[in-house]
């Protein structure tokens, strides 16, 4: 009697030990799109199936529920795997013919990835006239420039990082704003069509410097205040801060032209 017990036991942990790896395998859902759910996607289960010069193949239990209250005639999309990280690591495809509303779909998918999928998004490649009005707006990328280069870009009031950059932007009117020290920081207003080609480019003119400019001979670029100069040192005003520097440091100072002090 304590034998069958045991046997028990072993085969309840077993159970458990099954439904946890299974749990493991699971991705996360996916909602597409995320405002107002048209489709709902879960990966059940996901098999390694081998592996060559470090990427990975995968075979992937995949159920697509049709939420649209319409008829999908025939869709394509895109996926990515991403790790927990939330890095980018894998790709595959899903193809989608003639689904009724509310029914769910399921497939095996493959997918090649770099690393272990964490969780995955969607893209549409083809979107039948029933879905195409509700998809979101694709980004459209164009590179930014700015003169000087280097200058902080923010798009809508959220940062995007240094230029040269390749900024995606979706169709619509957008906000540019570059910053930069010693530089007054200047505001681009933009246009992108909703046909526009990927691979337009925006360059922008900083305006004239803020502050003055004094170069050292060993590169060092100062910017600041000018305070005091004569035959044997240089002091400009950095930050709040006097800082002086020998007459023979100084290779060239740059003055920018200031308004004279009202009476």
């Amino acid at each position: 009697m304590a034998f069958m017990r045991y046997v028990v036991l072993i085969f309840a942990l077993c159970l458990a030990l099954t439904g946890l790896l299974r749990a493991k395998d699971a991705l996360p859902p996916v909602s597409w799109p995320d405002n107002t759910p048209l489709l709902q996607l879960t990966v059940s289960k996901m098999n390694h199936v081998g592996g060559y010069q470090g990427q990975q193949s995968y075979s992937m239990e995949l159920a697509v529920t049709n939420v649209s209250g319409k008829r999908i005639s025939q869709a394509s999309f895109v996926f990515y795997l991403f790790d927990k990280q939330k890095v980018r690591v894998g790709q595959g495809y899903i193809d989608l013919a003639n689904v009724s509303p509310n029914e769910t779909v399921k497939m095996q998918v493959n997918a090649v990835a770099m690393g272990t999928p964490a969780s995955f998004t969607i893209t549409p490649q083809h979107l039948p006239a029933e879905l195409a009005g509700a998809a979101p707006p694709k980004p459209i990328p164009v590179t930014v420039y700015s003169v000087p280069s280097g200058a902080r870009l923010s798009v809508d009031g959220k940062d995007v990082g240094l230029t040269p950059i390749a900024a995606q932007l979706v169709p619509g009117s957008h906000t540019l704003i570059f910053t930069k020290e010693g530089y007054n920081s200047g505001t681009f207003p933009m246009i992108v069509a909703a046909d526009q080609l990927p691979g337009g480019s925006v360059s922008f003119e900083l305006g004239s410097a803020a502050h003055d400019t004094v170069e050292l001979r060993d590169g060092t670029v100062v910017n600041g205040d000018m305070q005091y100069v004569d035959a044997t040192q240089v002091v400009v005003m950095v930050g709040g801060n006097a800082q002086k520097f020998d007459r023979n440091q100084v290779k060239r100072i740059s003055l920018v032209e200031r308004e004279q002090p009202k009476p």
